[in-house]
């Protein structure tokens, strides 16, 4: 039976307060999951404790980390991840991004020496949610896409988010790999035994599977956004490229295409970038907040294909889910479930979830 959001918030936190995390810290990322499962985005949310779990066991996430500020001006900030995850810094680096942006109008913060931190348009919804645009993107871990016509993993799923305020709701909120998938939900297909649609990865000779398994053990790939050279997955490829000049190349996180990628004597060593923008640089910002509600709800009004299934703009299915989780629990399927019991009778954290 799903469990309230209240519970599987309180499972997450016993997990990370049993790791050795201090209060302040198991909250924060407590928070951040609990937030990408509500919202559905199920890759994002308990499904990554096992990960985390392996990092933290071989010495390669800090438990106790505390990120600062290295370098900053009043419209920049680099931010040291004290080679924790990446929850903790990511929402550090945002909120210093969003304080100089009500000061100054516009402001970027990247961070490096960080880790995984979970979905990254949870960070993009701060902005919003202070009135101001917002823009993030991460480097990532693991290498599992092949750049456009190659036959080498030399990418990750490098995802991208922009959120804006509205009005009267909440913000357009856009998440997005720059794969066709999240990598986190070919690995729930492999947690619960299930085949992947096809598309979604690729054997290591280029060629469509549905094996869950393909591109993290068996040498094969993820697609990139587009799926393949005929669709245009060049755009996915560039997008990805973008993000890592972003979060590695400004912060100075090293390059996924570095031998030492992850390697280093401490932490994972990713990079993220926060944008916030205040519209009021530009105009009166209710003037501003009412044309992205307009411009929203007239993309809503569009006549759809099937009368069933309405026309939405990012963020829709986020909010559908979240009302719906919040009334009827977060369900977590079997295998997942095994694990993450696994692991809290390992750390001696209290279990919550049944």
């Amino acid at each position: 039976m799903p469990a309230s959001y209240e519970t599987h918030r309180a499972q997450i936190k016993a997990i990370m307060s049993a790791w050795g995390m201090p209060d302040d810290n198991a909250d924060a990322t407590a928070d951040i999951l609990a937030w990408a499962d509500l919202h559905g985005v199920d890759s994002h949310g308990i499904s990554m404790l096992p990960g985390y779990d392996r990092l933290r066991r071989t010495g390669r996430a800090n438990m106790e980390a505390s990120p600062r500020i290295i370098k900053e001006t009043p419209v920049s900030a680099l931010v040291d991840g004290d080679g924790g995850l990446g929850h903790v810094p990511a929402r550090f680096a945002m909120q210093v991004a969003i304080d100089k942006a009500k000061a100054i109008g516009i402001a970027i913060a990247v961070v490096r020496n960080s880790a995984h931190f979970g979905a990254t348009g949870y960070y993009t919804m701060m902005a919003a949610q202070a009135g101001l645009i917002g823009m993030a993107c991460t480097s990532a871990s693991s290498i599992q896409v092949a750049p456009t016509l190659g036959k080498e993993a030399k990418l990750g799923t490098d995802p991208w988010s922009f959120a804006a305020p509205t009005a009267d709701g909440p913000p357009f909120l856009l998440d997005m790999a720059t794969t066709t998938v999240a990598a986190g939900r070919i690995r729930n297909k492999a947690n619960e035994e299930l085949p992947c649609p096809p598309g979604w990865v690729l054997d290591k000779d280029g060629r469509p599977s549905t094996d869950p398994l393909e591109a993290r053990e068996k040498g094969g790939f993820l697609t990139s956004l587009g799926g393949s050279p005929e669709n245009s997955s060049y755009k996915g490829y560039g997008l990805a490229a973008m993000v890592n000049i972003l979060g590695s190349c400004l912060s100075g996180a090293t390059l996924i295409t570095d031998p030492m990628h992850t390697k280093k004597p401490q932490g994972m060593d990713i990079g993220h970038c926060f944008i916030a923008i205040d519209p009021g640089l530009f105009r009166d910002r209710e003037d501003f907040t009412s044309d992205v509600t307009r411009f929203c709800n007239d993309l809503r009004a569009t006549i759809p294909v099937d009368p069933a299934q309405p026309v939405m703009v990012a963020g829709d299915p986020q909010w559908a889910n979240a009302a719906t989780r919040m009334q009827d629990g977060i369900p977590v399927g079997p295998g997942l479930l095994n694990q993450i019991r696994q692991i809290a009778q390992a750390s001696a954290a209290p279990w919550l979830l049944d």
